[in-house]
């Protein structure tokens, strides 16, 4: 179920911004700095199952997800990662990668993989003040004020 692939990742507390069919959430653990998980919110377990409609919005969501990171971390690449082995329902691990590392308040992180395939770990994980501070921050960076970055009940998209 959606509702639980939402809630590993920390839901309602992670959610970073929301569209009709996607929610972008800041990753828990976080390989790199901005590290978000971008989960589709129709209930289907295959790429291929998800609507045009909601394809047609991950295009903007991307967008949107891209121009805040490069102002947050000055990334050099994006890698999106669709794992679904844990968490069957169609999400991506968006990591944002760099040479060297980026900081944050108190938290720095280093892309320990780079200049090769993304390290999920060993991960960066900020307490629940940085956690919080690193949610709002990529809030506030979001460049559309065309989507609810406020948590609401769960279900409804």
């Amino acid at each position: 179920m959606v509702e639980a692939t939402l809630q590993k990742f920390g839901y309602p507390t992670t959610l970073v911004a929301r569209r009709r069919s996607w929610a972008v959430l800041c990753r828990p653990q976080q390989p790199t700095l901005g590290s978000l998980v971008l989960i589709c919110l129709e209930p289907v377990q295959a790429f291929g199952e998800v609507s045009p409609a909601a394809f047609a919005e991950l295009q903007i969501v991307v967008k949107e997800l891209e121009a805040a990171l490069a102002g947050f971390v000055g990334y050099s690449k994006m890698n999106y990662l669709m794992l679904m082995m844990v968490d069957p329902d169609v999400h991506f691990h968006v990591i944002p990668r760099y040479e060297g590392s980026r900081s944050f308040g108190g938290l720095s992180v280093t892309d320990a993989g780079w200049p090769g395939p993304p390290a999920l770990a060993p991960a960066a994980e900020p307490d629940a003040a940085e956690l919080e501070a690193l949610v709002a921050e990529l809030r506030r960076r979001w460049p559309s004020a065309d989507q609810s970055s406020s948590p609401t009940p769960w279900p409804g998209a």
